[in-house]
């Protein structure tokens, strides 16, 4: 059996994934890489991306949004302020080097060549790959937060340690999200102002798209609490879309969440007024977008439907 095979026990939702794997494989819109959930991406895929994010971004123009762009990583000490080890171990990945000398290194060499694993013999480098590209504009932003609050844009890489084979669930991937400080009012707004704009954006590819609650993936049995706890709240929106019709539940592509005063609290953020300040976020995955347009239309965009095309300006 293959990599792209499912195996012989499979489930529909096992066989579909599959076979949406081995169709973007065999049609060069993706390059296996070797392990689960990371690919390169052809000319084919870049195109269809950049057309995704460009519309995203246009449909958020109203926002005028500070532009901010983080690099991949961020410092230990950042990322711990942002509790997300304590919500979602298992997602979290740390980067190590090698800070030894002559003797660790022949040591290392040693255990390489009798075939053993090495990595032990590199040190943590207080550096984390980043899970969320927002995490890093709430230590910039200062103490105080004017009362109308402000509001980002900010695209980046994320890494979360989530092998799969399903292609709608990456390793590496990269979000586009919008991101309002300010007041719980302003929040509030932000998000719920802009989910029939979401909506429709998404609509407008072509895409069978639906807004339901939704919880993050938090881990553990406390974890379950929290997650019922953000449902019964809805303080989190998917936007879903059946990328395997009928042999499984319809996948997230986007999402609008409201924080409330999370970031505010570990941050120490207030506005004007002295009172914590809110957060609100809008998201959209733009590898699970891209993805879903290729299950949805075909891998040749020039065979689209012409409406999607006008859409992502193909």
């Amino acid at each position: 059996m293959t990599i792209t095979e499912a195996p012989v026990t499979a489930t529909p939702l096992d066989r579909a994934r599959a076979a949406l794997r081995a169709r973007l494989l065999a049609d060069r819109v993706l390059i296996d890489l070797g392990s689960p959930g990371l690919y390169g991406r052809t000319g084919v895929f870049e195109r269809v991306y950049t057309a995704v994010d460009t519309a995203a971004v246009r449909s958020m123009a109203d926002l005028d949004s500070e532009v901010l762009r983080f690099p991949p990583v961020e410092p230990l000490a950042a990322f711990e302020r942002t509790d997300y080890i304590a919500s979602f171990p298992d997602l979290a990945a740390s980067i190590s080097g090698f800070t030894g000398g002559d003797r660790k290194h022949r040591e290392l060499l040693a255990a390489r060549e009798r075939g053993e694993r090495w990595e032990s013999f590199l040190e943590p480098a207080d550096l984390m790959l980043a899970p969320a590209v927002c995490h890093p504009v709430y230590g910039l932003v200062g103490d105080t937060v004017q009362q109308a609050g402000r509001s980002f844009d900010i695209v980046g890489d994320s890494f979360r340690r989530e092998p799969s084979l399903d292609p709608m669930r990456l390793q590496a991937f990269h979000m586009h999200e919008f991101v309002h400080i300010g007041t719980p009012t302003s929040a509030k707004a932000h998000r719920d102002e802009h989910i029939p704009v979401m909506r429709s954006l998404l609509e407008g590819f072509g895409l069978d798209i639906d807004v339901v609650p939704a919880n993050d993936p938090f881990f553990g049995r406390v974890g379950k609490i929290l997650a019922r706890n953000q449902v019964e709240q809805a303080l989190k929106y998917e936007f879903v879309t059946p990328v395997y019709g009928d042999a499984g539940e319809a996948t997230a592509i986007s999402s609008a969440n409201l924080h409330e005063d999370h970031f505010g609290l570990s941050f120490g953020l207030r506005t004007e007024d002295g009172e914590v300040a809110h957060s609100a976020c809008l998201a959209f995955g733009l590898e699970r977008i891209t993805i879903a347009l290729f299950a949805a239309h075909g891998t040749d965009p020039a065979a689209w439907p012409a409406a999607v095309r006008r859409a992502l300006t193909l």
